[in-house]
């Protein structure tokens, strides 16, 4: 018997296989990715991590029971803390470069849309919608790390690789595991809500290809504030 996670992926197969084919993870996969087209993802990652611990953070506020309290704040102060000094760490490196534009980055329309939406939802929609709509930010990532690892691995002096190896890493997918396991709970313990937590992780899991896309493209605002 599948359970609510088992039944979402299956439900996001196109989405999913439109990530697969873009050209921001071939050309990662590879690492003929340009510099200044990572430096500018990784500066929109940095900017989405922070409104994801808070969403993260609302989840765990609202949380039915200690446990998995206890694991979303923990993934709050990881997103806070650890993949935030891992972009900092790559952002100081000679291959990025600088911004050649300058300033502060701000967060493109997409990475404002994408956390302005998980936020809302953390404070507002019941919390297995809610739960739902933050798992795809971790299971899309364990994924991708998983598949993109082994050609990182093989090519000589990666650009890139310690960027796949993070997320291909045990912890990142033990916690993705657990992400799962808590989201199952939730939707089991409402299955009322099942078309509305399958709605969530769609509309989240669209993001992280519009993302990935936005980031290739370096989108910016047409007229910057």
């Amino acid at each position: 018997m599948t359970g609510f996670s088992d039944r979402a992926w299956a439900a996001t197969a196109d989405l999913r296989r439109a990530i697969d084919e873009l050209p921001f993870l071939a050309e990662l996969a590879d690492g003929s990715l340009a510099p200044a087209v990572f430096r500018h993802y990784l500066e929109q990652d940095a900017l989405y991590l922070g409104s994801y611990a808070r969403a993260l953070a609302l989840l765990a506020a609202r949380a039915p029971d200690t446990g998995a309290a206890a694991f979303w704040a923990g993934s709050a102060q990881t997103c806070g803390a650890v993949e935030t000094q891992l972009h900092e760490d790559l952002l100081a490196t000679d291959l990025l470069g600088t911004d050649l534009l300058g300033g502060a980055p701000t967060a493109s329309p997409t990475c404002l849309a994408y956390t302005s939406y998980l936020v809302a939802t953390a404070a507002t929609a019941p919390y297995p919608v809610a739960a739902a709509a933050v798992l795809p930010c971790y299971w899309v990532y364990a994924d991708v790390g998983a598949r993109l690892a082994p050609l990182a691995r093989a090519a000589a002096e990666h650009p890139y690789r310690r960027w796949v190896a993070t997320y291909d890493a045990a912890p990142f997918q033990e916690a993705t595991a657990t992400a799962r396991r808590l989201t199952d709970a939730a939707a089991h313990s409402a299955p009322d809500q099942e078309a509305a937590m399958l709605t969530a992780f769609a509309v989240a899991t669209r993001y992280e290809l519009e993302f990935w896309r936005a980031a290739h493209a370096r989108e910016r605002w047409t007229v910057p504030v």
